[in-house]
């Protein structure tokens, strides 16, 4: 959430930068309607209470003189001025409370490094690494993680719709072990190498920790929520009980920084993305993630993103799996982000790059929200801390992208090196899964 006093200071920035990103000026026009209006009740309680203590020593004036029927005359104003007071202080109450929940609504600013477009045609390639295997050279025609998996008996869609419906998977013995194998090397590679500390949060979550990182009250229609009196939902996402882990807290300046991860399934129920990625494990309503969570200094966040983007992408390194990085445009950016980086893995079947990450620097937006503070040492005054977060990475995503890039001309797949040690196996075949 913006700072209610930033805006108001700086709102021609303000509004210049959030035009960048797409959002309607209503809401702003809205903010200051509201924000003109919070002043003139300022202005009226604070002359109604200047007038109390003005008729308060008059009363103590008049007593003093023995002026008995006079003071209690401005005694009974001076209550009507407390009562009207008290009035406005009310209505005051209810303008700042509508002006919270307009910023509520209201996306992060853009970091002045993020290029300026409105959608995903102006994100700008930062890096690419490993070349894409050439298929035609070989004489195959790569073949879609779909028709491997199901060729190979480690995926099956159909049971899965079976037992919930469209956009779920069942993954199938060496399917299953791939899937966890994945996890588990994501989670040794981060917490052995890379310095995150790992955690295993709830799978459930309030509402007070989806409003904080930023996916409540706005983006309710894509999350699944319990259908009972508790307010609870499933997260869509590691990041939201991490970055909560924190909330209404203040923090040593020595505790900086913090760097978690955690496997957690994700929940979503993609509002909106009917037809688009529908097929195999592109889009799905429940998948598997390793998330990376920083909680920064605001003057180290802008390093930290940097660590942590190669942190994602040294995943896919250690896989040998082609890549590129993007950072997007301020019209493509998610709504708490303040810079954010995509990871592409090259898909051969699509013969195009796809996500697989996106790594963010929030700034002080979530924090705010979340009342994440810190204290810096010597001083009394707190400071919110900046949150980052990243997937490291998106399990199903790796899965099908292992599949795509290391498939045989037999309908195999290669395992990569790294994931040996983990799987127990060099090559998903047939003839292994039949062991």
């Amino acid at each position: 959430m913006l700072d209610a006093h930033f805006v108001r200071e700086n709102f021609d920035l303000v509004r210049e930068k959030l035009a960048t990103r797409n959002f309607d000026p209503a809401l702003l026009a809205d903010f200051v309607q509201k924000d003109k209006l919070r002043r003139e009740l300022i202005k009226d309680r604070d002359e109604l209470n200047a007038e109390s203590n003005r008729i308060s020593k008059e009363i103590g004036a008049l007593m003093r003189e023995g002026r008995k029927d006079e003071a209690e005359a401005r005694k009974a104003a001076s209550r009507a001025s407390s009562e009207k007071a008290v009035t406005l202080d009310s209505h005051l109450g209810r303008i700042e409370d509508e002006l919270r929940m307009i910023l509520t609504r209201v996306p992060n600013l853009p970091h002045d490094s993020v290029p300026v477009g409105k959608d995903e045609t102006a994100n700008v390639e930062v890096r690419r690494w490993g070349t894409p295997r050439d298929f035609a050279a070989e004489g195959l025609t790569p073949k879609d993680h779909v028709d491997l998996g199901t060729a190979l008996g480690i995926l099956d869609q159909e049971r899965a719709a079976k037992v919930t419906g469209a956009r779920f998977a069942v993954l199938d013995g060496l399917g299953a072990r791939l899937e966890r194998a994945l996890i588990n090397f994501m989670l040794d590679l981060h917490t052995r190498e890379h310095g995150y500390r790992e955690m295993l949060p709830p799978f459930i979550v309030n509402a007070e920790t989806l409003f904080g990182t930023g996916q409540l009250p706005k983006f309710e229609a894509d999350l699944f929520k319990l259908t009972d009196e508790r307010n609870y939902y499933l997260i869509p996402t590691a990041e939201v009980p991490l970055t909560n882990l924190h909330r209404d807290e203040i923090l040593s300046e020595d505790e900086l920084p913090i760097s978690y991860t955690a496997y957690t399934p994700c929940f979503r129920s993609e509002a909106g993305s009917y037809g688009r990625d529908t097929r195999g494990l592109i889009r799905q309503h429940q998948f598997d993630k390793v998330e990376l969570v920083k909680l920064t200094k605001p003057e180290d966040s802008y390093a930290a993103l940097e660590r942590l983007t190669r942190d994602a992408e040294t995943v896919l390194q250690r896989l040998g799996l082609p890549y590129r990085t993007v950072v997007l445009s301020t019209g493509d950016m998610g709504f708490s982000a303040a810079k954010t980086y995509d990871i592409e893995v090259w898909l051969p079947s699509q013969n195009t790059y796809r996500e697989i990450s996106s790594c963010s620097n929030c700034e002080a937006f979530q924090a705010r929200r979340a009342q994440i503070r810190f204290r810096r040492a010597g001083k009394s005054k707190t400071e919110f801390v900046h949150a980052l977060n990243g997937s490291g990475l998106a399990v199903g995503r790796t899965w099908l992208a292992i599949l795509e890039n290391f498939q045989q001309a037999d309908g195999s797949v290669v395992v990569p090196e790294v994931l040996v040690p983990y799987l127990g196996v060099e090559v998903i075949s047939p003839t292994e899964i039949k062991k």
